[in-house]
């Protein structure tokens, strides 16, 4: 039996779009907590208010600008893996072979963020990268496993 290309292409896009927008969301209020929390500390320590200042003012612009990088990064995730899937649909690549090649390129991608992300931490750039990739096979299997067992 044949996997239907448009259901695994939608399903990716939707969930990614999905998560996308309750990550946005999320980060956004937390950021907007956290810098009133800041500006209230600022306020307490100066014995000021800092209403209409920089502190105050750049609050919300910051907290969009954060919502929007962790909105667009599981669609940014979402357009590498499902670029196999769209050659298949297209006739360019065996459907099984596009879910091999979606693994690796999800995989190497998270190898890639994580050395990324330890070069800005005290982590060594290959073990971060390879950590990363190691959950993302967990979360992959268990996928497989739950798509098994349905």
């Amino acid at each position: 039996m044949h996997p239907d290309l448009r259901l695994i292409i939608l399903t990716l896009v939707s969930s990614s779009i999905a998560l996308g927008i309750s990550s946005g969301v999320s980060v956004y209020e937390a950021e907007i907590l956290e810098g009133e929390r800041r500006v209230e500390e600022l306020e307490n320590a100066l014995i000021h208010g800092l209403e209409g200042t920089i502190h105050t003012e750049s609050l919300g612009k910051k907290a969009f600008i954060a919502s929007i990088v962790v909105f667009a990064t599981p669609l940014f995730s979402c357009l590498i893996a499902v670029s196999p899937f769209i050659f298949a649909r297209l006739g360019m690549l065996k459907t099984s072979m596009a879910g091999w090649i979606s693994i690796l390129l999800s995989l190497s991608t998270l190898t890639a963020v994580g050395a990324y992300m330890a070069r800005n931490g005290k982590s060594h750039p290959l073990l971060k990268g390879t950590r990363m990739a190691f959950f993302g096979g967990i979360a992959f299997l268990v996928g497989y496993l739950l798509e098994i067992l349905v």
